[in-house]
């Protein structure tokens, strides 16, 4: 049948070739060989492409295998003989339960519930214990297996580990002090509204925000020197629990841009000393002779100016700085001294003034209590006594002032102003190449800035 297709090719072939040679001689007209082969060529194929075969034509080859399925059976057995866990962490709230602890946790287990009700471990560091990690491991069915529970101790250096698991017949519990491993970590953020704020945005924990606060503190009032704008890169210590961060420890270093001026801070122990402390990059100690601030951290109401007095009703100059805080909030010695009056005096209420150097003295009015006797020495930090609202206040806050030979002064321009001491030279070689280090780390910091800014 094949070859039967191909002669009747051949034969279409040949005679369309024989026509159109016959018409070129009858015309008599210039055709080249090639356009007439073409021609022919063409013709050819458009026959050989019209009489494709047909596939019922083309041999069918069937093959035929055996195929044995696999035997799934013991998977299947093994599958259902399977049990799995579940994991859940949560945190403890100071109203929990022992039954409404378990269900955030997804444990369905009356025995586990009655079993920490009645463990004097589990009864007294779990229920009523707020801001604590617990994590609970349960089966499939809810059943708890273990559960485990971490929280900081004293020293800033264990975690306390809490576990109940089950063993054979009901449930076991377990205390351990296991040491924290401190690991570092970059951060660094812009101001916008507060400096909390900043660090909540860059996921830091607020006692690193605070020690920034502290470290700074002689150069940088906090409470009301803060500017949209201003940024921060610090390095800190990660205090982790079984790989988990519990804790921030120790800053170890920061920058911070405030109002277009760059500060700088690294800790550091000299070799041989008991103790380390901020020096700025140069080398020159950050604890200056006066604080900037007389409260850790607080919203000034009233800056170093006039004011509209709101007792008294008529302007009159603002010499010192109000803060509001609550009543019982610590105030703070800015500098080392001496008191030179501490009980009751007029429109100031309470009041405690020191005495410091070069007749420099600070005043703290407006106390709930005094903590301080006439003629006590004080160191820079000691709490002279606590934020209240006696004399001619109308609400707790801390009016605070600097006099310099009876002339009243801007504290923080005071601050700013007040000598540092610096690093001893034989100690400078290994600062400086520490300080590079540091200089490494926050470059890093500021290009992840501008990275997530972009």
């Amino acid at each position: 049948m094949k070859f039967n297709g191909l002669v009747d090719i051949w034969a279409s072939k040949r005679l369309i070739r024989d026509e159109a040679m016959a018409w070129v001689k009858s015309n008599q007209r210039p055709l080249s060989v090639v356009a007439v082969s073409a021609l022919v060529l063409s013709s050819a194929a458009a026959v050989a492409v019209s009489r494709a075969p047909d596939p019922s034509e083309l041999l069918v080859h069937q093959v035929v295998e055996s195929v044995t399925p696999v035997n799934l059976t013991a998977q299947v057995q093994a599958l259902d003989g399977h049990n799995f866990s579940l994991t859940r962490s949560e945190v403890t709230r100071s109203a929990d339960t022992a039954d409404a602890l378990l269900a955030r946790l997804g444990v369905a287990d009356a025995g586990a519930a009655q079993f920490v009700r009645s463990d004097a471990l589990a009864r007294t560091h779990i229920l009523g214990r707020a801001g604590r990690s617990v994590q609970a491991q349960t089966a499939d069915d809810g059943r708890l297996e273990r559960l485990v529970m971490r929280w900081a101790s004293d020293d800033d250096v264990h975690f306390k580990r809490l576990t109940v698991k089950r063993v054979v017949g009901g449930f076991s519990s377990n205390l351990e002090m296991v040491p924290l491993v401190a690991t570092q970590r970059i951060g660094s953020g812009t101001i916008r509204s507060s400096l909390f704020a900043a660090t909540d945005e860059a996921r830091m924990p607020d006692s690193v925000a605070v020690q920034m606060a502290e470290i700074f503190s002689g150069d940088i009032d906090f409470h009301r020197a803060l500017r949209k704008g201003d940024r921060f890169h610090v390095v800190y210590e990660a205090l982790e629990a079984d790989g988990e961060p519990l804790k921030a420890g120790r800053v170890i270093s920061a920058e911070f841009v405030n109002n277009g001026k760059n500060f700088g801070a690294i800790w550091f122990q000299e070799p041989g000393a008991s103790k380390g402390a901020y020096y700025t990059a140069l080398g020159d100690s950050l604890r200056k002779a006066y604080l900037a601030s007389p409260l850790e951290f607080s919203r000034v109401t009233s800056g170093f100016k006039m004011r509209f007095h709101p007792l008294l009703q008529k302007w009159r100059a603002h010499l010192g700085v109000d803060y509001a805080a609550p009543t019982g909030t610590p105030a703070r010695s800015v500098g080392d001294g001496v008191v030179d009056f501490a009980g009751w005096q007029g429109g100031y209420g309470n009041v405690v003034i020191v005495k410091h150097r070069s007749n420099h003295t600070t005043l703290y009015a407006h106390l709930s209590r005094i903590n301080v006797r006439k003629g006590q020495s004080v160191s820079q930090g000691n709490t002279v006594g606590l934020v209240g609202s006696t004399g001619w206040s109308t609400g707790p806050h801390l009016h605070f002032e600097f006099r310099v030979d009876g002339q009243h002064k801007d504290p923080l321009t005071l601050a700013k102003q007040s000598e540092s001491i610096p690093l001893a030279a034989s100690a400078m070689p290994a600062f400086k190449a520490h300080a590079q280090t540091v200089r490494s780390d926050w470059a890093a910091a500021s290009s992840m800035t501008v990275a997530s800014a972009q």
